[in-house]
C-alpha cells in the first residue's frame, strides 16, 4: 500500500513558559543522543489510538484495521488487528536524518500472510511494517505535486509525503532486500524480517535511514515530516494481528555530528 493522511499577560506567560519547555526538550534530547517518539506508556487518546497519532485511512477502503494501547503487566504497546483491512497511524516528525539517523524499534507477528507478495498489487500486505516519510526536497517540488498534496491535505487531513522508506516484516521476500513499492515508485519496501521463524517472538531492530536513502533512492535525504506503523491485508484478504513498542530515533555516535537540528 502507498501510502495513499491572546493577547495579553497570560498569553505572554504562557508563549515564554511553551518556548522554555520546548528548548528544555531540545537540550535533553541533544544530551542524550536519543528523539522517542513513543513508548506507549501514556493514556491513549480517542478510540484507544496512541496519544499524538493520527489514523491515516485510504480512498476506496472501507474495512480499516484497528489499532490501541494495550499491555503485558507494566509495559504497554500498540496492537494492531487487520480483517482484510488497511489503515495506519501516523505520527507527524520533523527532524534532520542526518542529525538522528538510526531508527530503532520492536515488534511482534503472530503470523505471515499466506498470500502475501510485495512484488505484486495483489500481495502488497503485511503483518507488520514501520515506515518513515520525507518531505519534499527542496529543489524537486513542481506545481503537480504541490496541488496533488494540497488535494490530500483536504481529503485526508494529512500532507502526503514526497518519498517514503517502508520497513517490512516480509511475507516471502528475503531478509534484506529492497524493492520499489507495487503502486509507486516513491516508497521502497526494505524487509528487515522475513517469514514466519521469529512469529511470536518480540524483535528488535535498528536501521539507519539516512544511509538507506542515499542507497536506494539515490541522493541526499530531506526532513523527515513522519512515522507510521501499519498492518494491512486488504488486498489478499486474510487477517494479520501485530505489536509496535519503543519507537525511537538515536544519533549515530561514530559519525560526524552536524549542528543540532530537530
Amino acid at each position: 500500500m502507498q501510502m495513499r493522511r491572546h493577547i495579553g499577560r497570560s498569553a505572554g506567560i504562557s508563549a515564554v513558559s511553551s518556548t522554555a519547555v520546548v528548548l528544555l526538550i531540545a537540550t535533553w534530547v541533544a544530551a542524550s543522543n536519543l528523539l522517542v517518539i513513543d513508548r506507549f506508556s501514556s493514556d491513549p487518546g480517542p478510540g484507544g489510538v496512541p496519544a499524538g497519532w493520527k489514523v491515516l485511512k485510504f480512498p476506496g477502503i472501507n474495512r480499516h484495521t484497528r489499532y490501541s494501547v494495550t499491555g503485558d503487566g507494566d509495559n504497554k504497546f500498540v496492537k494492531a488487528v487487520s480483517d482484510r483491512s488497511a489503515s495506519a497511524i501516523y505520527k507527524e516528525v520533523d527532524l534532520d536524518p542526518k542529525n538522528y539517523p538510526l531508527l530503532s524499534w520492536r515488534w511482534k507477528i503472530e503470523d505471515v500472510l499466506e498470500k502475501g507478495d510485495g512484488r505484486t498489487k495483489g500481495g502488497d500486505d503485511y503483518a507488520a511494517r514501520v515506515y518513515v516519510t520525507f518531505h519534499p526536497a527542496p529543489d524537486g517540488d513542481n506545481l503537480f505535486e504541490r496541488m496533488r498534496r494540497k488535494l490530500a491535505q483536504r481529503l485526508f487531513g494529512v500532507t502526503p509525503p514526497d518519498r517514503a522508506l517502508n520497513y517490512i516484516w516480509a511475507n516471502r521476500l528475503k531478509k534484506g532486500v529492497a524493492i520499489p513499492n507495487a503502486y509507486t515508485d516513491r516508497a521502497v519496501m526494505v524487509a528487515v524480517e522475513s517469514g514466519r521463524d521469529e512469529a511470536g517472538r518480540w524483535v528488535e531492530e535498528e536501521v539507519n535511514i539516512y544511509r538507506d536513502y542515499r542507497r536506494l533512492f539515490k541522493g541526499e535525504p530531506p526532513r523527515l515530516s513522519g512515522v507510521a506503523i501499519m498492518t494491512d491485508s486488504d488486498n489478499t484478504g486474510e487477517a494479520a494481528t501485530a505489536y509496535y513498542d519503543d519507537i525511537v530515533f538515536k544519533r549515530d555516535e561514530g559519525a560526524p555530528q552536524a549542528p543540532s537540528s530537530l
